[in-house]
């Protein structure tokens, strides 16, 4: 890999800066990331490309200047995000491809991906709130029926990205998890609530359960 003045930069993100190296990107990891997790986000990237799904390949997970590091293949192309942003006009024929793409992400499964049931359970328990809540909160979840969809679990127009021929891909896959179609749906519906997008929204969520077939 050539020194960071000779690459360019794609993003940085907190703990994590991401360059590219001809048809290459390094993402580079801080101290405040531990191994095991830099690990755990390369071998969720190679399950989920296992699947078939149009992603980044994943070419090593190494050490750069004592630093974690995973190098992936460059996909060129424009994110969808930017393409709405740059499009309104085409808003909703860009939330149906979006809206598609995560459905094809249901329809498949990689048995070995962490369950998101399990990873909720825990983050509920590690929260802040009281003990009383985390209990309610857990038994709850617990009780929802069990399912086995590949989740993105950050699934947003910035993580699709359109190749100049139009193909799709996505990218981000360092939260992916099996379980429940509509708690993926439910994460991407607060994602845009959060960034103040609440009319795009409720035209994805309504989108999503229609095609899905699934109440709102």
């Amino acid at each position: 890999m050539k020194s960071k003045n000779e690459i360019s930069a794609i993003a940085e993100r907190k703990g994590k800066l991401i360059y590219r190296d001809g048809n290459k990107v390094y993402k580079i990891f801080d101290e405040t990331y531990s191994k095991s997790n830099v690990l755990n986000e390369g071998l969720n990237q190679a399950r989920i490309e296992e699947t078939g799904l149009k992603i980044p390949k994943i070419i090593e997970v190494t050490a750069i200047e004592g630093k974690c590091a995973i190098v992936m293949e460059y996909i060129d192309g424009i994110t969808l995000e930017k393409l709405m942003r740059e499009n309104p006009d085409k808003l909703d024929e860009y939330l149906n491809l979006f809206v598609d793409l995560q459905m094809e992400i249901h329809a498949c499964r990689s048995p070995l991906l962490t369950k998101f049931k399990d990873k909720m359970t825990d983050k509920i328990f590690k929260s802040d709130l009281d003990a009383s809540t985390r209990y309610d909160l857990a038994m709850r979840w617990k009780e929802m029926p069990d399912h086995n969809s590949v989740l993105h679990c950050d699934f947003n127009p910035s993580n699709v990205i359109i190749r100049p021929d139009g193909t799709p891909y996505i990218i981000d896959w360092s939260h992916a998890s099996q379980g429940n179609a509509s708690a993926d749906a439910a994460k991407t519906y607060l994602i845009f609530e959060l960034d103040g997008k609440k009319d795009i929204a409720e035209k994805y969520l309504k989108l999503f359960c229609k095609k899905k077939g699934t109440s709102e």
